[in-house]
């Protein structure tokens, strides 16, 4: 299991949560796969990371260093292509919400006993 990743003020956060329709979850797979490792070449890019809820919602949580580099990745031809196509084939539902992070902080257990840290 990795770290969490320490979030700072100024970062941009995207909560994505949608559910698919079943008839199409194979090529949401090949299609996400794809998307993804498009993010994680996008300057300023930090982490992603998907749950899926027992009920079958999923919720995706994208953040980059800054709006500037989020704006990047919204903008961008093939991620726009991609948004496209969840809408005409994979999403029966979908709900995007970004924000600038006004506040941040993080807390580490220190397994030593020291009892933890936090910036």
């Amino acid at each position: 299991m990795g770290e969490v990743e320490r979030p700072l003020v100024g970062q941009v956060v995207t909560v994505f949560r949608n559910r698919l329709r079943a008839e199409h979850e194979g090529a949401y797979r090949d299609e996400l796969a794809v998307v993804a490792e498009l993010a994680r070449s996008m300057p300023g890019f930090l982490e992603t990371k998907t749950f899926v809820a027992d009920d079958g919602e999923r919720a995706t949580i994208v953040t980059f260093a800054d709006p500037q580099s989020h704006r990047g990745w919204r903008d961008h031809p093939r991620h726009r292509e991609a948004q496209r196509r969840g809408i005409s084939d994979y999403y029966s539902e979908y709900s995007i919400a970004v924000g600038e992070t006004s506040y941040a902080s993080a807390f580490v257990h220190d397994p030593q006993g020291s009892g933890g840290t936090a910036p």
